[in-house]
């Protein structure tokens, strides 16, 4: 049995996509998802084969949520009312996509190949880094980004930017300080400065970016070495590099 996951914020919608499935043998509707964070939680829950996804929703889109679930991400199948998503989505090495209202006959299409990829995903170890590239196709299209996505277990923060003090390199993963706290995502900090706004994030050695409208001051340190004092306290150390891509920015 494929084991089936409806995410879409339109009830009909997901009604609608029950009924078609609800003929074929083979299939299993696990679960119906109403919004990005609710999928997110019921993947890992309930670790669907197949998952039917939404691109237009409100917080979260489902570029966001395979974003946030990475190499958790089951098959994919985007749905869409509108064609240019769905041509960038397929572009970007979706299994397939359907547009809304969904057919019968282009359904049953969809489904042939999507067995033929499980089949394919079940033979090969590991599979195909589909999701990744796909997630990074669509942030570079997105970039400067306004908002930064964290997944820690079951909970999803959205972090706009303007909020980010400053980003730090932590092993494979960046530690983002926004508002009084601190989030750990996996991601690198040279692909994270490519995709922020260069007017505000500013990398002021090669484990930090920070966020220009937090700095309080500079001071001298060293003769190679600055510090940077920022407006909730922290002190960070400035290179010399770092120091003279300040004043460009100043």
């Amino acid at each position: 049995m494929i084991r089936v996951l409806l995410v879409d914020d339109e009830a009909l919608a997901r009604q609608a996509l029950t009924l078609e499935l609800s003929a074929a043998p083979d299939l299993e509707i696990v679960g119906e998802c109403q919004n990005g964070v609710e999928a997110v939680q019921k993947v890992q829950e309930l670790g669907p084969d197949l998952m039917f996804l939404d691109i237009q929703m409100p917080r979260l889109d489902g570029f966001d949520v395979l974003e946030l679930l990475g190499d958790r991400a089951p098959l994919t199948v985007f749905v869409t009312a509108h064609d240019e998503y769905a041509l960038r989505a397929f572009e970007a090495q979706a299994v397939d996509y359907l547009l809304k209202p969904v057919s019968a006959e282009r359904l049953a299409r969809c489904m042939e190949r999507v067995r033929v990829e499980l089949r394919a995903h079940q033979a090969s170890t590991p599979p195909p880094p589909v999701v990744a590239r796909l997630v990074e196709n669509h942030q570079a299209n997105q970039a400067p980004l306004a908002r930064i996505l964290v997944r820690l277990g079951t909970e999803v923060f959205v972090v706009p930017t303007v909020e980010i003090s400053h980003i730090e390199a932590e092993d494979d993963c960046v530690r983002i300080h926004a508002a009084g706290r601190s989030y750990l995502k996996s991601e690198r900090l040279n692909r994270l400065e490519t995709l922020l706004d260069p007017r505000q994030f500013c990398r002021i050695h090669r484990s930090c970016l920070i966020n220009v409208q937090f700095l309080k001051k500079i001071e001298p340190y060293s003769r190679d070495v600055h510090l940077a004092k920022l407006t909730g306290g922290e002190t960070l150390p400035v290179s010399r590099a770092g120091f003279a891509r300040l004043k460009g920015m100043l």
